[in-house]
Formats: structure tokens, C-alpha cells, sequence
């Protein structure tokens, strides 16, 4: 410590009684960081009362998306014009430049300061009224273990004059201080944490090798910044532990285990020591506070592996649950589980919303948490029973994978009623036309139909609720408690395969051409073009070196899965293949050369298994157009009243221009990002594949003001007051089979008001 400015025999050295005059007299305004700790303890109460700002992920810690401003109101809106617009578009060289990736992030907005990221994950500051860039702040890159993944929010923290921005990228969590965007240094190492602290609990392995990021960001309860995970979807999932980190520090201060360990709840719905092989039961769609309780709610995902449990018998607690702990300490006080035992992969994939409801005369602190599924629970606050009534009910358990053990039951929530369909009927098939409806039919035909618990099976199953429902852009509540929620209607073929035979078809390929047919083309297509949901890879030499790819294969990046049941031989064959290079096994060559013993061999996991199925068919139901195969609405938005559980309105939500000229009423689309709902009775979305941002009337369901964006905005918006002026920003980030964006766009009143109420 550097001794300039210490105190001597109790009186104050000259630069200290000096800065101590400065700090009583002067603001300190620096980049954003007001040093307002009268009014700054553990809360954002302040700016929230009068919308001034968006401090947190979800408007508030209770993550209602709700706004008290009122500038723009319903006779306005229509006079909504472009205010600013930044291009948040990273400046990249080599491969990573031609590899364009959208924006997910929902800003925060603190005293005039703007901070978001970019595509690559970037972190920046802009003043909030012109969107002038103030600084940004490059995340390092770690070649064993950066995947990039999507970044949908940061998190702001407030003490005195220290303030910073708490994010993450890749597998770091990252301290800035939020005036200069440097690393705070006193944070973990140089500034950061690596997020496989805490997953290796009671585990004797190399966690540093096990995939994990964060796509949602995490909360600040007084001191301590708590934070759920995005791991792989497969055997080699990272354990979804809950972790409590000094925000000072970024020392570790609690772990909750998603998967119980000996003496602990919830232990006995797993066999025996589960928590040493299974992963996944994480939280990924981002937390809710309730800040005078001291409890912090979350939802959790599937165990590891999607679609077969044979080897996880039970209802496998905590995993699909809603869960409360105190934040303090990470005690639990309570869990509601949505799903047993789930062989559907039916996340909870956002984060719950904390409104108050009258229910029968009575008021009630409710958790309001939206699943893949479609369905919606209101819970108690206190103690997470169910306000409305929920059956239990028997579901099949024949014809399940050799070894599967299914549940035999689940619960059916009877109010309110789903958003989407909870299952496949052939009365559902799309009537666009007579020749879509027999192309989809012959594909109908062909899998298992009719339940919404139907299992899944070597000869396939058509499904609801994996992009479905529900997503992570979560939902808004207003102070009536009515409940804005968007939701997908996208079937799903499955088809498993048994591991086994799969790798015995490995062992007799002779090219990279069967390497990918076997391993790639159920979701990037026999002919490499890709879909909606995955990306082409034709002409990939164009965006990646080769030693990139080989990289992506054996570690995996964003929702794509490491491969690394595929030797290093095979790896290589597999991009020689893409690559359209006359080496290795690529057609027409019968070995690779010069490869060593090394390479012939497949890499163990660094922690959990190989399942004994997996997926081999794993797309969308479609028409011979690349139409949802069902009739519409595709995708539609919904309001609720959470106080008797009965819906308002609901309307589809995004259109097909094409279709609409051909006199097809509006079908809908699906969409990835959520609504905000302010006091002025206007509920802003984007999210939609038109590329679109709407503004309803929380009354009606009626579009009262629409722009179209230069690329989709598959994000949720933010509002905010800056000058006496009210803002709506979007990330029109582009990406999801549709152009690349890279940009924030504000709009605001054309007119500046004097005023703002």
C-alpha cells in the first residue's frame, strides 16, 4: 500500500483532508458511477420507482420487465423515430471477420450510461442519449477453453465510488470498473474468475477441461454476485452447480449442488452417487431476487443426456425445477419440479418473474415461471405451492429405449392453460396448401403421434417444447398483474440411435464424406446448406481456417456439442471433407497420412459418460418450403391475468410477407426474445424472423406502432429516461438463418418533450 495520504497521530495528511473536501462538495460523475450511497445500499429502488433507468437484466431484480415511464403512450407511439444507432460490430481479423454472430444482449442503462456487448462478447459503454461509444473492453481469449456462446445481459454493482460491471465471456466472469472499462485487478486473477471454480465439488477431475459459459448473467445480492451455467447437452455435461462469488474479491462464497450429494435433499430420486457421473441441471435462463426476503429464484434444465436417462432412474431433483435458496447463504427453502425425470430436453429457460397477484380477495407474493412446454406456474412466494390447481396423472412407460426407466406420472397444470401445444394430432398438419399438407403428412406418417409424454424411440417421435413454449427472453408483468408472455409452436422429429451400432458404422467408413453423414447432416443437412436452427457450411473455408474446425469438433462451440467420440483422424477427415481439400478421407482417398497412433484414438471425457443413445434425427418439422408443418399460429404473443389465471388476448406474433400478399392471414413466426410492458399500456417486442419490432396495446393485443430493423433483433428491448427524454433500445443483432446485424438502435419521440412524467 502506497503510504501517501496516511494518517499520522490522528490528524489528516494534506492530500487526504483534500480529497475528503472534494468527494463533500463535489458529485462525482465518472462515466455513469454516481456516488449516491445515501440511496444506494442493496437496492436500485431509486431509479426504479421513476424508470429514470434499466439497471438490471430484466428491468428489476424481480425480472418483471416493467416500466413506469409514460412519455410514449398509445396516441404517440406512431411518432417513434431512430434516435441513435451503434455499431456494436467487433473488429476482428482472419476467419473470426467473416464469422458473423448475432446479439442477444438485453442492455442495463445506469445514471445515463448504456453498457451491452457485442457479438464476440465484447463489453462496452455509451452515453445513453446519443449513443456515443465511451469505452470498450476486449475479453481475453483462452485457446483451450474460449467457446464463445451467447451473452444476453451484464451486471452492475454499486458501492460508494466503486462501481463495476460484473460479466461473462467464454469461461471467464469478469470485474470492470465501470468509469474506464479496465479489469479491476483485486478481482479473482487480473480481473477475472474462471467459472469451473466450484463445478469440481467432491470431484477428483480436471474440470478445466469440461465445457461451461454463461449465457445469462447472474444477480447481486448485497455483496455477492450469484450465477447459474450453460453446459453441453450430452453424457460429458459439467455438474449445473449454483455458485456465489464476492463481487470484491470474486473469491467463491457458497455452492449449491443441482445434483444432491450424500445427506443432502434430493439425494435418493438419483442412484447411488449420481452427482460423480451426471451433469447438466443447470440454470441458464437467468435469476429473480426478491431482496427483502433475502431469496434468490432460478429455473434449472435437463440432466445430462437429452432424450435417455437409463443409466439416472427417478425423478433426478433438482433438475426441470423451480428452485428457492437463501441468497446468503445458498440454503434451500424450497423446489417445485415441473418435470420427472425428463427425456424431452424441457428447460426451464427463463429467468422467474416476482409480482404480487389478488387472488379470491387476497393477496399473494407469487413466482411466475414459463417453460419450453408452454406451461406457466404461479407459485407461492413463501413456500412454492401452486396457487391454481395442478393433477397428477399417469403417463406411458412402454416402448421406451432398451434400459430407459421412465417416470410413471407427471403433473398437469390446469390454470392457466398452455400457451402451445403440448403434443402432436394429425387434425394439426398445415393447410397452406393441398401439396403441403401431403408433404407433411408422408413425413407424419411416419413416427409416433399423440402424447405429450410419448417417449423417445429408435423409430421417432414427433415432439412439442424444445423451441418451443417459452424461451429465454422471458416474459413482462404489469402492476395489474397480467402476465405478456410470447410463445413458439415448433414441432420436432426425434429419431435415437444406439451408440453402439453408430460407432460400429464408424469403424468401416473410409471417408470424411461418411464421417459427416453419420455425425453432422441431421442438423446441417446432407448437402451442407444448413437450416433456420444450423448454420450452412458450404464454402466454411471461407469463414474458418482448418485448424478451427478441428477445434469446434473436438470442444464444441455455442449450441453445438464437442464430438469427441470422433478420433483425431476422423476429425481431420471430417474438415478435409468440408474443406473440399483432396487429402486425408476425403472421397476418393482410402487413408489419411502420415497420422500417428495418437490420433486413431478417441478422447475420454473429462468428466461423465458416453450415453447408450443418442440423437440421429433432430430437426423441425417442415413443408417442402421451409414452413412450420403445422397450421398457424406459428408464434404468437398472450396476455394472461395471473390473478384468476384466464387469458385476455392472444395474437400471432410476426408475419411471412409472402404469404400475407397471397391473402394467407397473418401465421405468426417463431421468436427469441421477450416484451417489456410499461405504465403508459405499451407492451415493444422484437424477436420475430420479419425482423421487426412491434408496439401493442396491452389492452387489446393490437400492433399500434411497427419499424422494420436492418436485421432481426432477436433480443429484448429496453426502456429508459436520459434529458427528459424516453428511449426504447434494441440489439438488432441479425443471426438465427436470417442476415447478420451487428447494431443498437434507439428510437424516441420525434419532438423532444420538456417534460417527463
Amino acid at each position: 500500500m502506497k503510504e501517501t495520504g496516511i494518517l499520522v497521530k490522528g490528524e489528516q495528511s494534506v492530500p487526504t483532508l483534500v480529497l475528503i473536501l472534494f468527494v463533500a462538495t463535489v458529485p462525482i460523475l465518472v462515466g455513469g458511477c454516481v456516488d449516491d450511497n445515501k440511496k444506494y445500499l442493496d437496492s436500485f429502488t431509486p431509479t426504479l420507482e421513476t424508470g429514470k433507468d434499466w439497471p438490471v437484466y430484466g428491468g428489476s431484480r424481480a425480472s418483471k420487465r416493467y416500466s413506469p415511464l409514460t412519455q410514449i403512450t398509445m396516441e404517440n407511439v406512431g411518432d417513434l423515430e431512430i434516435a441513435w444507432t451503434y455499431d456494436a460490430r467487433d473488429q476482428v481479423e482472419g476467419a473470426e471477420a467473416s464469422r458473423p454472430r448475432s446479439i442477444q444482449c438485453q442492455p442495463i442503462v445506469k445514471d445515463g450510461i448504456l453498457y451491452g456487448t457485442t457479438p464476440e462478447l465484447q463489453l462496452f459503454a455509451l452515453r445513453a442519449t446519443t449513443g456515443e461509444e465511451l469505452w470498450r473492453f476486449k475479453p481475453v481469449r483462452d485457446s483451450r477453453k474460449y467457446n464463445i456462446s451467447a451473452g444476453r445481459g451484464v451486471t452492475y454493482w454499486q458501492k460508494g465510488i466503486d462501481c463495476r460491471i460484473i460479466y461473462t465471456s467464454g469461461t471467464y466472469l469478469y470485474a470492470i470498473n465501470a468509469k474506464t472499462g479496465n479489469a479491476i485487478p483485486s478481482f479473482g486473477e487480473d480481473g477475472r474468475v474462471d467459472l469451473h471454480e466450484g463445478l469440481d465439488d467432491g470431484l477428483d477431475l480436471d474440470m478445466g477441461k469440461v465445457s461451461i459459459n454463461a449465457t445469462s448473467p447472474g444477480i447481486i445480492y448485497k455483496d455477492i454476485f450469484i450465477i447459474g451455467s450453460s453446459v453441453s447437452e450430452k453424457g460429458d455435461a459439467a455438474p449445473g452447480n449454483i455458485r456465489a462469488f464476492d463481487v470484491v474479491t470474486g473469491k467463491l462464497k457458497w455452492v449449491f449442488h443441482t445434483i444432491p450429494h450424500p445427506g443432502e435433499e434430493g439425494y435418493d430420486t438419483w442412484p447411488k452417487d449420481a452427482y460423480k457421473e451426471h451433469g447438466g441441471v443447470n440454470s441458464w435462463g437467468g435469476m429473480s431476487l426478491d431482496v427483502e426476503r433475502g431469496m434468490v429464484f432460478f429455473g434449472t434444465g435437463s440432466p445430462s443426456s437429452d432424450f435417455y436417462g437409463g443409466n439416472r432412474k427417478g425423478k433426478n431433483l433438482f433438475a426441470n425445477s423451480v428452485v428457492a435458496l437463501d441468497a446468503k447463504t445458498g440454503k434451500l427453502e424450497w423446489y417445485f419440479q415441473t418435470v420427472r425425470h425428463d427425456l424431452w430436453d424441457r428447460d426451464l429457460p427463463c429467468a422467474p418473474n416476482l409480482t404480487t397477484i389478488t387472488v379470491e380477495g387476497e393477496k399473494r407474493d407469487v413466482v411466475v415461471q414459463a417453460g419450453k412446454d408452454g406451461l406457466v406456474y404461479v407459485l407461492d412466494r413463501e413456500n412454492g405451492t401452486s396457487v391454481f390447481p395442478i393433477e397428477e396423472r399417469k403417463v406411458p412407460i412402454l416402448d421406451g429405449l432398451p434400459g430407459e426407466q421412465p417416470y410413471p406420472s407427471q403433473i398437469f397444470p390446469i390454470k392457466p392453460e398452455p400457451l402451445s401445444h403440448q403434443f402432436f394430432r394429425e387434425d394439426m398438419i398445415t393447410d397452406l396448401s393441398p401439396e403441403s399438407r401431403a408433404y407433411v403428412k408422408g413425413i407424419v406418417d411416419k413416427y409416433q403421434i399423440g402424447h405429450k409424454f410419448s417417449l423417445p424411440s429408435e423409430s421417432g417421435t414427433l415432439m412439442f417444447g424444445y423451441s418451443g413454449g417459452a424461451e429465454w427472453g422471458g416474459n413482462a408483468t404489469d402492476l395489474e398483474g397480467i402476465l405478456y408472455q410470447n410463445s413458439n409452436n415448433d414441432p420436432w422429429i426425434l429419431e435415437m440411435e444406439d451408440v453402439e451400432s453408430r460407432d460400429n458404422e464408424m469403424q468401416s467408413v473410409r471417408t470424411g464424406a461418411d464421417i459427416y453423414r453419420i455425425n453432422c447432416a441431421m442438423c446441417h443437412g446432407s448437402d451442407k446448406k444448413g437450416t433456420a436452427e444450423f448454420p450452412s457450411l458450404v464454402n466454411i473455408g471461407d469463414r474458418l481456417a482448418s485448424q478451427d474446425i478441428e477445434s469446434i469438433l473436438e470442444s464444441g462451440m455455442g449450441r453445438m456439442p464437442a464430438f469427441r467420440h470422433i478420433s483425431k483422424k476422423n476429425r481431420k477427415a471430417v474438415t478435409a471433407f468440408l474443406l473440399d481439400l483432396p487429402m486425408g478421407m476425403h472421397p476418393g482417398t482410402a487413408n489419411v497420412p502420415n497420422t500417428s497412433e495418437a490420433e486413431e484414438n478417441i478422447e475420454e471425457p473429462a468428466f461423465g459418460y458416453e450415453p447408450r443413445y443418442v440423437p440421429k434425427v433432430w430437426k423441425k418439422l417442415k413443408d417442402q418450403n421451409g414452413y412450420p408443418g403445422i397450421k398457424p399460429p406459428w408464434g404468437t404473443l398472450n396476455a394472461i391475468d395471473l390473478n384468476t389465471g384466464e387469458y385476455l388476448w392472444r395474437v400471432p406474433l410476426g408475419e411471412y410477407p409472402e404469404l400475407t400478399e397471397q391473402g394467407i392471414p397473418i401465421t405468426g413466426t417463431e421468436s427469441y426474445g421477450g416484451p417489456i410492458v410499461t405504465a403508459s399500456g405499451l407492451v415493444f417486442i422484437a424477436g420475430t424472423k420479419d425482423e421487426k419490432i412491434r408496439a401493442f396495446d396491452k389492452r387489446t393485443g393490437k400492433v399500434v406502432w411497427e419499424y422494420q430493423l436492418p436485421a432481426g433483433g432477436f433480443a429484448t428491448p429496453i426502456t429508459y429516461e436520459a434529458d427528459n427524454r424516453q428511449y426504447v433500445v434494441i440489439a438488432a443483432g441479425g443471426g438465427r438463418g436470417q442476415k447478420p446485424g451487428g447494431y443498437y438502435i434507439a428510437f424516441a419521440l420525434k419532438n423532444k418533450p420538456q417534460k417527463i412524467n
